[in-house]
């Protein structure tokens, strides 16, 4: 993959946990980093490289649960950075209870995907057929998150959803919405005030709750953001 910078790239990667067997900066890039039992291997950047696009590199990592490796690298991030990296460069998704896989994106744009070896073949892209409404789309940002790594189609696609759909959703459908889009909001540095509020508009049931928790138990604000019982 492309390193735009050495130093950044082993900071970052360092942070992680990984090991720098092999670094070289002159007359070329060559870096070789080791973790658990696999290798990322780097090599010169192209001059026209711009990272922000994240079109840089990838690599595809198969484990058999994907789950313990997002876990580790939250906690180092928590204790090198004082928070998860969840935006901007360099970053890691968010993973979702159940999920098969998430995303590291390093500061060069390269993206190291952990995928569950058991995964699908055969994936359901752009919502399932079965559901309908703000159901679909909310399948459809799932899908958007997970599997194509675009956080800001995700928030364009549930916003526009939620506002031709969402009077006509329940009321826990709608408040995990919202949710979603206070998380995405965080992600690509939009304001959340307008979701938190409809969100603390809305009355919960105890029935609503237990559902909305048991979907986005992952979301570090979730019980600041539902309304006051």
């Amino acid at each position: 993959m492309p390193c735009a910078s050495v130093e950044e790239t082993l900071t970052f990667y360092e942070a992680l946990g990984f090991e720098a067997i092999y670094k070289q900066s002159k007359p070329y890039v060559s870096l070789i980093l080791r973790w658990s039992g696999f290798q990322l291997c780097f090599g010169p950047a192209p001059k026209d490289l711009d990272p922000t696009r994240e079109e840089s590199g990838c690599c595809l990592v198969m484990v058999d649960t994907v789950a313990p490796y997002h876990a580790e690298f939250v906690a180092a991030m928590r204790r090198v950075y004082g928070k998860v990296l969840t935006s901007g460069l360099p970053r890691i998704t968010r993973y979702r209870p159940g999920a098969s896989r998430f995303t590291l994106i390093d500061p060069s744009g390269n993206s190291v995907i952990f995928i569950q070896r058991d995964e699908p073949l055969e994936l359901e892209y752009g919502g399932s057929k079965k559901l309908t409404g703000l159901a679909k789309a909310l399948d459809n940002a799932r899908i958007l998150r997970e599997f194509k790594n675009d956080d800001l189609q995700a928030f364009r696609a549930l916003k526009s959803a939620v506002r031709r759909h969402g009077t006509d959703a329940s009321v826990a459908e709608r408040a995990i919405a919202l949710c979603h889009l206070a998380d995405l909001a965080m992600t690509i540095d939009e304001p959340t005030d307008p979701w938190l509020a409809e969100l603390r508009g809305l009355e919960l049931t105890a029935d609503d709750r237990q559902h909305i928790e048991s979907e986005l138990g992952h979301l570090d604000g979730l019980q600041e953001w539902l309304p006051q019982r």
